[in-house]
């Protein structure tokens, strides 16, 4: 278990569905209230804290927000129930803390809050910030192998014991900074990520008015779950069919990065709002200060819409900006005109996979002799065309058909001749003996040479060292790592390579690619364990890496329930997506020469970035392939010319 964690998680930003959390609850009692929906997305400010294990529920922070209070209390489930009960500074942590105190065995902890960017009480959710950073806490700690929505939940229910009822989009702060599709039938909610097309430009400002939003709850709840008068029946409409039509459009909007038809939707959705939800709590939903600003002539030039956040009222806005300058116009024009503070939120689309990197260098002691004379890269192998190709040429067409533009190849500079000559053409009276296909083959070479840069590996000290000489060509770029003693095939029409691409371009995050393997064999994997964050659990939250463990350590604590809900033992694929992190743990372990067998080894700072930021696993539907043993080479030919029809006899491919 982790000794000290590093904590940070935004408030959340409710872009459209507002009210539809609590409405799509009412279908426990009438099963007419449509199913409710949101788009929630994490904005830049939140709340960072470090965290450790304690004997005791322990709160502190130097902030002046704290004005030197804290708290510690006993992990007692009744004493924490009692604070969270009163309703004070500590309830929400609290909540929480006895709810997980309720439900499983732990310790306590001691949460330190270092420092405090998102707006109090400005319709942003900074209770339910603070209530996930506590349950990530505990998660984290004591490694209870929750996830994403398991925080959610635990946040929640922990919310539910305070004197405040929440709604349950506000813990969708727990995805981080990226929007979150949700539904919400009954007590049953779902929720997915998804990035978005193109940059958005918004900018969310206090409008430093008050608003009563315990007020707005009563008065909407009494519409609910049966409308018994015209008003009612509009705000059920509203918040229903009319919502998820609205909700529905923006996600499609906003994947497509259509940031001018998103904000005409704003302005409907607020339209809609004012003229069918309003009217039940005119009080507060009138709200004369957010429509004075929307409806600024000023601001217009700058925004393509506008509409108000969370309960609504005259609590915060939202502005969907032009550009990057019209933002700036606009957040300097509320500050200075209208002496309203703001700040501002970019979702930007998924870092797109366009590099890709192969360690190459090595002399291949294992395959000696053959490798005197033939590099690893070079074997052959019969392709799914009928062609037989050098396995390096294989891993260089499926980087292509995955989208990938440049290349390097990490070779020792002794081995450059070599690998020119690969991608040399030929000369004429070779060419001419080629069928058209082959010929093609020729050029093709000629034309990946444009894109393949060749890396010097100096000094051999181990994986991650050869890793790290692509720092300079990654350029702060994410990029796919292959071996280079291994090929792969894919079960479904994407490659392996594209499913590992598009599982990082959803989540963001360091990525491993992985595949299930028997006890017997885990000793000669790494193994990963974690919680899966999908239902057809593929993509994997890392919780623990461990090289080559026994099978009795494998059995004991890096299992996993497949989707049969039988054990299974995740081994490492063989394919990787490396952030500007992981370049950053490796220059680290260099610098302080942190080796691992002797070696600077990719897997400590894949372990690093796991502890620091979080690193995701991604289950593969294909198979890898090795090289690098001579026995995995006749198994890997034998099972490569078994599922591939010769297109050409052998006397007709160069006649």
């Amino acid at each position: 278990m982790a000794d000290h964690i590093s904590l940070f998680v935004p408030g959340r930003l409710c872009l459209f569905g507002e009210h539809s959390d609590w409405a799509g609850m009412h279908r426990m009692v009438n099963s007419a209230v449509p199913v409710g929906a949101a788009i929630v997305t994490g904005i830049e400010q939140g709340i960072y804290a470090t965290a450790e294990r304690s004997d005791r529920f322990i709160i502190t922070s130097d902030l002046d927000f704290y004005e030197g209070e804290s708290l510690s209390c006993e992990m007692d489930t009744e004493k924490l129930l009692a604070v969270a009960r009163d309703g004070g500074f500590f309830s929400y942590v609290a909540g929480v803390a006895s709810y997980i105190n309720d439900n499983y065995s732990v310790g306590g902890i001691h949460i330190h809050v270092t420092d405090m960017t998102l707006p109090i009480k400005s319709g942003l959710s900074s209770s339910a910030a603070v209530c996930v950073m506590v349950a990530r806490a505990f998660n984290q700690l004591y490694q209870l192998r929750m996830n994403i929505k398991g925080e959610m939940q635990v946040a929640f229910r922990g919310e539910q014991r305070t004197p405040s009822r929440c709604g349950r989009l506000d813990q969708a702060c727990a995805y981080g900074v990226r929007p979150v599709y949700m539904e919400f039938d009954g007590t049953e909610v779902e929720s997915e990520g998804f990035t978005v097309g193109d940059v958005f430009h918004f900018c969310i400002a206090d409008l430093c008015a008050s608003k009563d939003t315990v007020k707005i709850l009563a008065d909407l709840n009494k519409c609910y779950p049966f409308a018994e008068n015209e008003k009612e029946r509009r705000v059920q409409e509203a918040l229903g069919d009319e919502n998820r039509e609205i909700v529905a459009l923006a996600k499609s909007l906003l994947i497509s990065g259509d940031a001018e038809g998103l904000g005409a939707l704003m302005e409907r959705a607020q339209k809609n709002f004012d003229e069918k939800v309003a009217p039940a709590c005119p009080e507060e939903l009138t709200a004369p200060v957010l429509h004075s600003i929307i409806n600024d002539e000023r601001i217009r030039p700058w925004i393509f819409g506008a509409k108000g956040v969370g309960s609504q009222g005259d609590g915060t806005v939202q502005f969907l900006a032009k550009d990057a300058d019209s933002l700036a116009a606009l957040m300097a024009y509320l500050e200075k005109e209208r002496g309203i503070p703001s700040f501002s939120l970019t979702l930007k689309p998924g870092r797109s996979v366009r590099k890709a990197v192969i360690p190459l260098a090595g002399f291949g002691t294992r395959l000696y002799p053959a490798s005197k004379m033939v590099k690893k890269a070079f074997l052959p192998l019969v392709d799914t065309d009928g062609l037989m190709k050098p396995a390096l040429l294989i891993m260089l067409e499926q980087l292509l058909e995955a989208g990938i533009e440049e290349i390097a190849l990490i070779i020792g500079s002794e081995e450059e001749a070599v690998y020119e000559q690969f991608f040399t053409p030929l000369m004429d009276e070779n060419r001419e003996k080629l069928t058209d296909e082959a010929r093609a083959m020729d050029d093709m070479l000629r034309e990946l040479r444009k894109r393949v840069t060749f890396l010097f590996q100096k000094e051999r000290r181990g994986f991650g060292h050869a890793v790290y000489q692509s720092r300079d060509f990654a350029g702060g770029d994410p990029v796919l790592l292959l071996l280079g003693d291994m090929v792969y095939r894919s079960n479904e029409e994407k490659s392996c390579m594209r499913q590992l691409i598009e599982a990082f371009e959803n989540s963001g995050k360091t990525m491993v690619s992985m595949h299930p393997v028997k006890l017997d064999d885990v000793v000669h994997y790494g193994i990963l364990a974690g919680c899966f964050e999908d239902a057809a659990k593929r993509l994997l939250t890392v919780e623990k890496m461990v090289e080559k463990p026994t099978d009795d350590y494998a059995e004991e604590y890096l299992a996993v329930a497949g989707p049969r809900g039988m054990k299974e033992y995740l081994a490492v694929f063989g394919q990787y997506i490396l952030t500007e992190d992981v370049y950053a743990a490796l220059d680290e372990n260099i610098r302080t020469d942190k080796r691992s067998r002797g070696e600077i080894q990719l897997t400590d700072a894949l372990d690093m970035v796991r502890e620091r930021s979080g690193l995701m696993g991604y289950r593969i539907n294909g198979r890898s392939y090795d090289l690098g043993l001579p026995g995995s080479y006749v198994e890997t030919v034998a099972e490569f010319a078994d599922r591939v029809k010769l297109r050409y006899p052998s006397h007709q491919m160069f006649s």
